[in-house]
């Protein structure tokens, strides 16, 4: 059974894990298949998406010691809630500016490399006006960010509060 709680941290990291890079899968396909473009949210976005994935990733290898496993659900925590409060700001205020250069967002993704390290990714090609305007089933993109980074966090919350 899917939910025996012996088995749930190290489920509930796995799925984590997968769900955060396939969410970065998901937007590079939306991106370089669709036309989709990336706004510095959105870039700034799938880079959280990468952290949490990796300490997901680090937290199920790591299973068998659960001080490793709950330190890195933490920082894990913490990075849902940072990308969660980019997908709400982005809806709630830089969807509304015609131009988002020299936002927090993009002094960061400029300040850590990113477009540089690994263009295809984490290359900004739209302002964040032109980014609202992508749906995907009639929801903004960042939308389903906010979601995923919402219920990625309550997955952290359970796998925190697990007894084993």
């Amino acid at each position: 059974m899917f939910l025996q709680p012996s088995k749930l941290p190290a489920r509930a990291l796995a799925v984590t894990a997968l769900a955060s890079f396939g969410a970065v899968g998901a937007a590079l396909i939306a991106q370089h298949q669709f036309g989709i473009k990336p706004c510095p949210w959105c870039v700034l976005q799938r880079a959280i998406f990468l952290v949490v994935g990796a300490l997901a990733l680090i937290g199920w290898l790591g299973q068998s010691r659960r001080a490793l496993r709950q330190a890195v659900v933490v920082l894990m925590l913490v990075m849902c809630a940072a990308g969660l409060t980019a997908a709400v700001f982005q809806h709630e205020v830089a969807a509304q500016s015609a131009s988002c250069a020299l936002s927090l967002a993009d002094k960061i993704v400029t300040a850590l490399g990113l477009e540089e390290l690994w263009p295809s990714v984490f290359m900004i090609t739209a302002n964040c006006a032109e980014a609202a305007a992508y749906r995907l089933l009639g929801l903004p993109y960042e939308v389903w960010s906010g979601l995923l980074f919402a219920g990625l966090g309550a997955l952290g919350l359970v796998v925190l509060t697990t007894k084993r």
